[in-house]
């Protein structure tokens, strides 16, 4: 099955050239824990293929696939109750002009980003900064792997075979899950404040509140 997918991927970006790979990246980033490494497709069609433009169809075919997985946690933000909605507005404004630098990290490395760029989503964080941060990092990502694919075409296939995929992806739905769970569960509100007010050991001297974990000890204190 897997390789029936490869080589219809491969057919349509043979057929269609640089158009073809932009369609293979965008179908392949779509659907989130579900990647095609539409690289792979890079990698083989480096050899005939000018790496530059290579690349920049790859990388931006990439990026957009990737809008899916920031609008859905887009969309779950609002399904939140408003003191979840808090915490996340309250995240949103702890990360500020870092939350890009994770985005790009994420799209520059073979990280699975999309447990990463779904909390992304659910903090409302600018749709445009991610994109450009994503596109960069694909797009920096793809040329490297085109240029390596052409001047290094069997080591690079080696690398970026996809043996593994059906493992990386249950691991990285695990992370996912583990990573919701501590969004919705930390005081973001609560962080900020003690933040502003204490920088970092200030935080760590109340990671109990921020995380929620003395409540049931304060809830107990106020029934007894």
């Amino acid at each position: 099955m897997t390789n029936d997918i490869y080589t219809f991927l491969e057919s349509v970006a043979v057929q269609y050239g640089y158009l073809g790979v932009f369609v293979v990246s965008l179908l392949g980033s779509i659907v989130p824990f579900v990647p095609v490494p539409y690289l792979f497709i890079v990698v083989l069609l480096s050899e005939v293929s000018d790496p530059l433009l290579l690349g920049l169809a790859a990388g931006v075919g990439g990026s957009l696939g990737k809008v899916t997985s920031y609008a859905l946690g887009r969309g779950g933000y609002r399904f939140f109750k408003p003191e979840t909605k808090r915490r996340m507005d309250a995240l949103r404004q702890l990360i500020g002009k870092y939350g890009d630098i994770g985005v790009f990290i994420f799209a520059l490395t073979p990280l699975p980003d999309d447990v990463y760029l779904i909390p992304i989503g659910m903090m409302r964080f600018s749709f445009w900064r991610f994109l450009l941060a994503n596109t960069l990092g694909k797009t920096i990502l793809s040329i490297a792997v085109a240029y390596l694919g052409k001047f290094y075409f069997n080591i690079a296939q080696q690398v970026l075979g996809g043996e593994s995929q059906l493992t990386a992806t249950i691991a990285a739905v695990i992370v996912m899950i583990i990573i919701t769970v501590i969004l919705l569960r930390v005081d973001w509100e609560l962080a900020l404040k003690t933040m502003r007010a204490g920088g970092w050991r200030g935080v760590m001297a109340n990671l109990g509140d921020i995380l929620s974990l003395n409540r049931g000890k304060n809830r107990d204190k106020h029934q007894s």
